[in-house]
């Protein structure tokens, strides 16, 4: 049996207090595109992984209708069922991406979601918080009074924000397929991407709404490619924890080049299903880790293969586990659950064929479980 007694989630967000309707709860498990006719989002492997895992910590039997499983939680209400499914998970320590809006513990900039420490509480966990760069840049330009103002703000609010947090966030690209310049972008470069963007929209507010459809990973303006790399060099700058939300096939190699030796790690997010790509990085690069979230989230029951394929060429202190969850606590209990039982195959495996020890196996779950995580963000008391 390889036990990983407690988890550190290293990536996701708050959980929905507000009670969900069926159509709302479905469309939380897929993505942006309407689900096919005919079917909803229940028919993914996330939506089998949780109508396996959920319905028995509300007193319903696995694989219930996604109907009866929806009208006990509202019965039990969202509370009640935020509390069951997140202290089921095994997390001991939650970080939190809060959207970057606000103190330690604010709600999502696009959600009613909750902070790190209301998230940490229902879970009987501890909290800390994760601040993403691009809503933090919008909120500096909404009352900056001109270029020199906004970039000013906008180094004093990202090096302010990092005193309390454990990481920093932001998207690779504003757009899939626009290739990350890895360099630092000139003073010169800098000023005339802000004018421009402040110009064109007199507040670069909606900079930060990443919801389906909006700002910068949506079909919103985008924030200005160079005002991006910016704010990359102003995170690497702090020191902390850089994760970059690479959008899969996102080439950040260049980035992952540049970065070596200087600033903090790298942790790469949303690589399924270009996870190899990923795995390769972190073998090439000593500050570059990978997030194992999009692989358990969307490969639910075929993810201890996906796991294995990372394990083949990413060193061991280099993977990190997270739910990669959002809005619904049955996200992070299926996060947890799925990427326990994917690790006990794959481990599991190699033990019962006699090419790895028991105590091997162990320490190396312990690592991808909980140990690296701890590392990579100094959570020495966690």
């Amino acid at each position: 049996m390889i036990e990983t007694a407690s988890l550190v989630d290293q990536y996701g967000h708050g959980v929905l207090t507000a009670e969900l309707g069926l159509g709302t709860f479905e469309a939380r498990l897929g993505g942006a595109a309407p689900a096919a006719p005919g079917t909803t989002f229940f028919d993914t492997q996330t939506g089998v992984a949780v109508r396996r895992w959920c319905p028995p910590l509300l007193g319903l039997e696995p694989h219930c209708t996604p109907a009866r499983y929806l009208a006990r939680r509202r019965e039990l209400g969202s509370l009640e069922v935020s509390r069951r499914l997140l202290r089921a998970t095994g997390i001991s320590t939650y970080l939190v991406d809060t959207g970057g809006v606000g103190g330690p513990g604010a709600a999502g900039a696009s959600d009613e979601l909750t902070g790190a420490a209301e998230t940490a509480a229902m879970g009987a966990a501890r909290g800390r918080e994760i601040v993403r760069l691009e809503p933090l840049a919008a909120r500096v330009a909404a009352t900056a009074g001109g270029v020199g103002a906004f970039l000013a703000g906008l180094a004093e609010a990202v090096h302010t924000a990092a005193a309390p947090a454990v990481a920093l966030s932001a998207a690779a690209t504003t757009r899939p397929g626009l290739a990350l310049d890895p360099g630092p972008p000139g003073p010169g470069e800098v000023r005339g991407a802000a004018g421009r963007g402040l110009a064109a929209r007199g507040s670069v507010s909606g900079w930060a709404d990443d919801r389906p459809g909006t700002g910068p990973l949506g079909g919103g303006p985008p924030l200005d490619p160079v005002l991006l790399r910016h704010l990359h060099w102003t995170a690497v700058g702090t020191g902390l924890p850089l994760h970059l939300e690479t959008g899969g096939g996102t080439d950040v190699y260049g980035f992952a080049a540049a970065t070596a030796g200087v600033g903090g790690p790298l942790v790469l997010r949303d690589t399924y299903p270009y996870h190899r790509d990923a795995a390769r990085l972190t073998a090439l690069f000593p500050q570059v880790h990978a997030d194992l979230g999009s692989v358990l989230a969307r490969t639910g029951a075929a993810a201890a293969g996906v796991l294995a394929e990372m394990l083949e060429s990413a060193p061991f202190g280099k993977l990190l586990f997270s739910t990669a969850a959002r809005g619904l606590p049955e996200l992070h209990l299926v996060g947890a659950r799925v990427f326990r039982a994917a690790l006990e195959r794959v481990l599991g495996h190699w033990v019962r064929d006699g090419a790895w020890s028991v105590g091997d196996a162990r320490r190396v779950a312990g690592l991808i479980a909980a140990g690296n995580a701890r590392r990579v963000h100094a959570l020495a008391d966690d």
